[in-house]
């Protein structure tokens, strides 16, 4: 490009206790451009953006704006510069009006009085609207609008400051195709604009609709800066998880499973049709005892979702759940306990264990959530299973009086599954029960999981480590952009055929 860039990094290093989130990142943003950043869960790209809007202080490099250094203390101060950022979940006050939105803390008044000059704030935010081709009453409370129309809001009040680069973090999660479609047409107009726009998602479908340029990041370094038109989506794919081309694949040994017997049975549960609106597309699946199916895919694609949603964490608008060849309504977490179900949650320090509790008491939480309050399990029969899931799964602790918090990683995880096996389950769903464990620990948990499948337990296991979802399933559901492509079983179960599915290669 011919023009220099409105925003550039140079060597931005950023660390925090144990991690290093950027490793010497260079960054380049230029005006008038849309520039996604893509990468896995832990990239770093969460890091860089908050370095870049005052959140987080690099430790090292520089942030340049329009050939200037410049140092933001504060997220108050990169907004004055026309760093302009809008989140996930909408930062605005649902209980005000459009019009208080777009003007919040910039109210116009009339002069002599000092009075609020209601009127024109809702000119000026009417001609703030129709800038991005809406047209909305902006004296209606925010929260009368959908979640999308909230965002072209924000973005409203974004551009009425004269921001001059529009940052945006996962901005679709919650919204659906249609939805989609809108907002990037908005993102379009702000680009012939002059505005530069940061465009952060995990979906790939999306990242090659709207993107000039695409920034790859891993394990906190910048793997590299490609124009889109450029980067085919497979080795896309490939730098993202890190092989060196979209080929690599496992050798037959590992990816080689025997055909068990549990592939003629019934399936234990059966999911059609099931969706949730701007979540997840409809979806059908299977899940049979003594089979394991993985689920593969980018983080965003819906795997953690589709789990929720079974569970009963999240509530469906659509679809039908049998059990046993049985409908099910799944309306809540004890619904699904309730038919055999069990599930162990991606966070397992925020959503799994308690940490100032005993192994024990986090072993038996479950049990006692089943049998109800007034059932209290005595300390004696406490013991007994704690100490029996102990051994069993080969917890390394003190003993069952040991605060779970005190624990490794690997042993909180298998008594998080110790909790979900005192319950006696026909399903259990693990969401990332690997994750941040050494390895060692990662082979004796699966090792233990497909013992536990070979008894007959149907297990539903999800990983972002594609090698390892391939070298544990019997089946492998390939999920992208919130929506299922196919289902692989047999010889076809490779990893090759994973990340082209993944990318988007239908053949």
């Amino acid at each position: 490009m011919s023009v220099s860039p409105i925003l550039e990094t140079v060597g931005l290093t950023r660390t925090f206790p144990g991690v290093r989130a950027l490793d010497r990142v260079d960054f380049r943003l230029y005006p008038g451009e849309i520039h996604t950043l893509m990468g896995q869960n832990g990239a770093g790209k969460s890091t860089l953006i908050n370095v870049l809007t005052g959140v987080h202080q690099p430790e090292a490099g520089e942030i340049r704006l329009a050939d200037q250094a410049v140092h933001f203390p504060t997220p108050q101060m990169a907004e004055a510069a026309g760093i302009q950022t809008l989140y996930q979940e909408v930062n605005l006050c649902p209980n005000l009006s459009v019009a208080e939105n777009i003007f919040a803390g910039r109210q116009p008044r009339k002069r002599g009085l000092g009075l609020i000059d209601w009127k024109t704030i809702h000119r000026r935010a009417e001609e703030a609207l129709a800038e991005l081709t809406l047209s909305l009453d902006v004296t209606q409370s925010l929260d009368t609008y959908p979640i999308a129309m909230q965002q072209m809001v924000a973005i409203a009040r974004a551009v009425s400051v004269d921001a001059r680069i529009l940052i945006l973090d996962e901005p679709t999660s919650s919204l659906d195709e249609g939805e989609v479609a809108r907002l990037f047409d908005v993102l379009r107009k702000l680009k012939a604009s002059g505005i530069a726009i940061l465009f952060v998602t995990h979906f790939l479908e999306q990242t090659y609709a709207i993107s000039d340029r695409i920034t790859v990041m891993r394990n906190g370094e910048r793997e590299g800066e490609y124009l889109a038109a450029d980067l085919p989506v497979q080795t896309l794919v490939a730098k993202m998880v890190g092989l060196q081309n979209a080929g690599e694949r496992l050798t037959q040994a590992e990816a080689a499973h025997t055909e068990t017997a549990a592939s003629h049975a019934e399936p234990y549960l059966a999911a059609q049709g099931v969706a949730r609106r701007g979540v997840l597309n409809p979806l059908d699946l299977e899940v049979l005892p003594g089979q394991i199916l993985g689920l593969a895919g980018l983080l965003g694609s819906g795997r953690t979702e589709t789990a929720r949603l079974l569970f009963g964490a999240d509530k469906a608008d659509a679809g039908t759940v049998h059990i046993n060849g049985r409908p099910v309504k799944l309306s809540s977490p004890r619904d699904a306990v309730r038919h055999g179900m069990a599930y162990c949650p991606e966070d397992r320090k925020k959503e799994g264990i308690v940490a100032d509790l005993s192994i024990r008491e986090n072993i038996v939480l479950a049990l006692q959530a089943q049998l109800g309050w007034w059932r209290m399990i005595r300390r004696s029969r406490q013991r007994e299973l704690a100490n029996e899931y102990i051994e069993q799964l080969g917890i390394k602790a003190r003993d069952a009086e040991q605060p779970i918090g005190l624990l490794s990683g690997g042993n909180q995880q298998k008594v998080l599954l110790a909790r979900w096996l005192a319950t006696k389950p026909r399903l259990l769903i693990l969401d990332e029960p690997t994750r941040g464990i050494d390895v060692a620990a990662k082979f004796e948990i699966m090792d233990r999981v497909r013992a536990l499948c070979a008894k007959g337990l149907g297990i539903l296991f999800i990983s972002s480590e594609i090698s390892e979802v391939v070298r544990v399933s019997d089946r492998i559901a390939v999920m992208r952009d919130r929506r299922k492509v196919a289902e692989l079983s047999g010889a076809a179960r490779s990893e090759h055929e994973v990340y082209d599915l993944i990318a988007g290669d239908r053949r």
